[in-house]
């Protein structure tokens, strides 16, 4: 073939060229940049742009404003798990690690859940380490659920899960939980599982609304998928989170192991998002699919940092209970504040999150508020729009998050309390 005919026929026009650029970095601050032709895309990606967490922390940037909207510590990790991870590196532990996972940690894992749940699981048939929860979900999804297969999630959803089951070919199926409460609708849930149902993607305690799932709840979840032989994927990332109620795993209750995925990582319980160690346990027939799709995605985690995290699940009891401890006063400290500014505050169970009502401020709707918070006001929230398939539920709600140090939390809502007035109706 001549030079010419494969340049006219193989490459396409210099300016329709796709570019895959997620950010740019201009002059100190981080704009998301948008380039190329969308023919280029897969079409089920088509409707998924920058992610709102990017969006919303780069317009931080931009305007100096104080984050209060992704759900990243603003304080380190404790101290012996970064000492484990410096001498893992030290020791040479630094080439690639087992896929599935370091033997030691998986074993750190098993003995973590069974503490947890009191369920036994074998470390090297049940257990999966992966590139923080994010892949854990992918590796599920991708693995364990057919093109055409419906899954429900429960509404406002963390956003990665849509888009992982639009990567599957999945049907996204819609549950709401509603305030005040954001209680399950049972009956609602009953009615739209049908003949093509393959699971239900729960999250508990539940981003981006605090709720925790009861008992009783988990009890009718777990009826259902065993009358209808339904999987359940259970994301549990904010377990030791919990204020108060008590965390229930799924896969603790009668007959639900044999059908479960639990997803969970070390980023939230330790401060250490950036390090992306997740791991996913289920039995053996619903491991290998994750295993083989982990396998096709990232293979293997970061080594030395895998070692840091035995040390990190075997942690005493006291770093939870101190945790838990100081997440609360953290939470007891927003909630008051925001109530304060104006704000109607919704009950928060777990996670670091609380989700507030905006409309005391007059704004059109959630994305309106979070815009002028951030640009006439100098303070991130996430709109909570973005985690529903209808928007329009959520258009009254707004995300706040308290994983920040005191005074960056009483500077937020100084700021607030300043520039943001109640509309009179």
């Amino acid at each position: 073939m001549a030079e010419n005919e494969s340049t006219q026929n193989s490459v396409p026009p210099p300016l329709q060229c796709v570019v895959f650029v997620s950010e740019l970095r201009n002059g100190g601050n981080i704009e998301p940049l948008v380039t190329g032709n969308s023919k280029y895309v897969a079409k089920r990606l088509e409707k998924f742009k920058t992610t709102i967490f990017t969006q919303m922390s780069s317009l931080a940037i931009k305007h100096g404003a104080i984050n209060l909207g992704q759900g990243f510590p603003n304080f380190d990790g404790p101290d012996f798990v970064k000492e484990a991870a410096i001498q893992a590196i030290r020791d040479g532990k630094n080439q690639y690690a087992r896929g599935c996972g370091v033997p030691d940690l998986n074993l750190a894992v098993a003995e973590r859940f069974k503490k947890d749940t009191g369920l036994v699981v074998d470390p090297e048939r049940e257990v999966t380490v992966t590139s923080g929860c994010t892949e854990a979900i992918a590796a599920t999804m991708l693995s364990l659920v057919n093109p055409g297969d419906e899954v429900v999630v429960f509404a406002p959803f963390y956003d990665s899960y849509e888009a992982t089951l639009s990567m599957a070919g999945a049907v996204t199926k819609s549950i709401t939980l509603r305030p005040p409460t954001f209680s399950a609708p049972i009956d609602e849930l009953r009615s739209l599982i049908s003949k093509s149902t393959r699971a239900i993607l729960l999250n508990t305690p539940h981003n981006p609304t605090g709720k925790m799932f009861t008992r009783d709840e988990l009890d009718a979840i777990a009826s259902l998928c065993i009358e209808h032989d339904v999987l359940v994927f259970s994301d549990e990332v904010y377990d030791k989170l919990a204020f108060e109620l008590d965390h229930i795993s799924i896969a603790s209750l009668p007959g639900m192991y044999e059908r479960t995925v639990t997803l969970n990582s070390l980023g939230k319980t330790f401060s250490l998002t950036g390090w992306k160690i997740g791991w996913a346990i289920a039995p053996p027939h619903l491991t290998w699919g994750v295993r083989q799709a982990h396998s096709f995605l990232t293979f293997a985690t970061a080594t030395p940092l895998q070692h840091a995290a035995v040390a990190a699940l075997r942690a005493p009891d006291s770093y939870f209970e101190e945790l838990r401890r100081d997440y609360l006063a953290k939470k007891s400290i927003l909630v008051e504040w925001l109530k304060s500014v104006g704000f109607k505050v919704f009950p928060s169970s777990g996670t670091y999150f609380v989700v507030v009502d905006h409309t005391p401020f007059g704004q059109e709707n959630d994305v309106a508020f979070c815009e002028y918070l951030i640009k006439e006001v100098g303070v991130v929230a996430i709109p909570t729009s973005v985690f529903y398939l209808n928007p329009e539920e959520g258009k009254n709600l707004v995300r706040f998050t308290f994983c920040k140090d005191e005074q960056t939390l009483r500077s937020a809502v100084e700021r607030m309390k300043e520039k943001l007035i109640i509309k009179k109706h």
